[in-house]
């Protein structure tokens, strides 16, 4: 025993010297070349034709520079405030719906045992592997009455046709519902391991302390993954203001320029008024940089706590 303890003596004092033929890597070399490659596609496909837009926004179609004009030409059009009202009636559930459903069924679900625990996750996680579109698909089969498994339930709401799911006071509810089906999974897992993340030692000091469940939960478990909750709010925020594929998939039975999004669209490709499209897409990055700059300073999600 005390031959071993010297020798490791000796052996820390007295490395072994390096073998010949090895060279040392640099560290970090391989983030480099990540961190490269993404800053090389980022300016050619994100920064690009950001400042492109920026461009096109500020003159006509002649490139004789107009100012505000684009964008006050853009805001006249009597389908410019519906557009936003609906997408904003539609962001609102979908952010408070998203929120407390998924952080509760990843506290639900970081209850359970291990292997109930992967099952649950594996089936949320699920729809998340159906393309966006075929995820749609699937939901307008499922919301008409004459073809959907639900449709006693449908037939009880009153709703016999799929007309009539379709209302339009209904459009925000069904979008919702749509987009957490197939988006949610992604984000319990997220959260799930958040909540793993919390060391043992603070969650046994709370059992102890004679917390319950939901104490647990309100006090401890939330307010330690809320960078996480902040960070999902942002996400989700700024995707669900670019609603298009949901209401474009309804064809005829809903107004083409139901969000933004379908009104870019319709500027761009029906009307072919590209800077009128620009000027469109700037007003949404600015509502969508407004509403993460303040979710940001006002929950701290980059401020770095103090060891």
């Amino acid at each position: 025993m005390f031959t071993t303890q010297v020798q490791g003596v000796v052996d820390a004092r007295h490395p072994a010297p390096a073998q010949p033929g090895r060279r040392k890597r640099r560290p970090g070399l391989a983030g480099y070349g990540f961190v490269g490659l993404y800053t090389v596609l980022l300016l050619a496909f994100g920064v690009g034709p950001a400042l492109y837009a920026v461009y096109l926004a500020f003159v006509n179609a002649d490139g004789q520079f107009v100012g505000l004009g684009q964008f006050v030409k853009v805001a006249t059009d009597y389908r410019f405030a519906e557009s936003f009202i609906n997408i904003g009636g539609y962001v609102v559930i979908w952010l408070v719906t998203l929120l407390i459903l998924t952080v509760g069924l990843a506290l639900i679900v970081h209850q359970r045992s291990r292997f109930v625990s992967s099952t649950l996750r594996f089936i949320f996680y699920l729809p998340g592997a159906l393309a966006g579109v075929a995820g749609v698909l699937v939901w307008l089969f499922m919301l008409d009455p004459t073809t959907s498994p639900f449709s006693s339930l449908l037939h009880l709401l009153g709703m016999n046709s799929f007309q009539k799911v379709i209302l339009p006071p209904n459009l925000p509810w069904l979008f919702v519902i749509i987009a957490f089906w197939i988006g949610a999974g992604g984000w319990i897992v997220i959260m799930y391991g958040a909540l793993n993340n919390i060391p043992n030692e603070i969650m046994d000091a709370s059992r102890v302390d004679g917390a319950n469940a939901f104490q647990l939960a309100w006090y401890i478990q939330i307010p330690m993954i809320s960078k996480w909750i902040v960070y999902m709010a942002v996400l989700a925020f700024a995707g669900g203001t670019q609603l298009f594929v949901e209401p474009q998939l309804l064809g005829n039975n809903i107004s083409p320029t139901w969000s933004p999004n379908e009104l870019n669209y319709v500027y761009a490709f029906a009307n072919n008024d590209f800077n009128g499209a620009a000027a469109l897409s700037l007003y949404l990055l600015l509502i969508c940089a407004v509403g993460a700059f303040f979710l940001i300073s006002r929950s701290g999600l980059f401020k770095v706590d103090d060891e």
